[in-house]
């Protein structure tokens, strides 16, 4: 897979297509209309590719870009940015992707618009759910990953063990062994 989805929501996961969102080389994951056909795949949201032309992109992109707002006011409990809500409501009043039914099982095939809009009501669902108040931020400097903290006691910290989870306590270890020598 060439896209990550530890958050295990659409809109959250979505939101991290953006990687090292607040460092100085920030990684862009749908950097391609292909990208973006391959997120909707391995997301789960349709079956085959879509067909994703560069203004879908542009578009796929603003709808990230409203969403990750929307996050960090929940979680740190301000205001929504009004631009940003209108958008991801505007978009998830579209029509969202319909499974079939086929002799061999559930097929789910998707325009961009439909597909955008599933990611878009996701938002809706997680912004305005019981798991609000499990929101949170990966604890990795570098990470700015939304994920919804299911673990037992609330108490997890990364979006992922592997490589968020691990990378600190790596370090935090190289730490007391440096601060042990000395």
């Amino acid at each position: 897979m060439m896209h990550a989805f530890p958050a295990e929501s659409p809109s959250l996961d979505f939101a991290g297509t953006l990687r090292v969102r607040r460092g100085p080389h920030t990684r862009e994951m749908l950097d391609s209309p292909k990208s973006l056909a391959l997120w909707f795949l391995e997301c789960g949201i349709t079956d085959s590719e879509v067909a994703c032309a560069p203004s879908d992109l542009v578009e796929a992109v603003e709808l990230r870009e409203a969403i990750y707002p929307l996050v960090m006011a929940r979680i740190a409990g301000e205001s929504y940015d009004e631009k940003a809500l209108s958008l991801v409501n505007e978009v998830a009043s579209r029509p969202a992707p319909v499974p079939q039914l086929t002799a061999s099982g559930r097929r789910i095939e998707a325009t961009v618009q439909q597909a955008l809009s599933y990611v878009a009501r996701d938002a809706v669902t997680v912004l305005s759910g019981p798991e609000v108040p499990l929101l949170k931020e990966c604890a990795n400097p570098e990470c700015t990953q939304f994920y919804i903290d299911r673990s037992r006691g609330a108490r997890r910290a990364w979006c992922k063990m592997d490589p968020c989870g691990n990378k600190i306590k790596a370090a935090a270890y190289r730490a007391r062994k440096r601060a042990v020598q000395a």
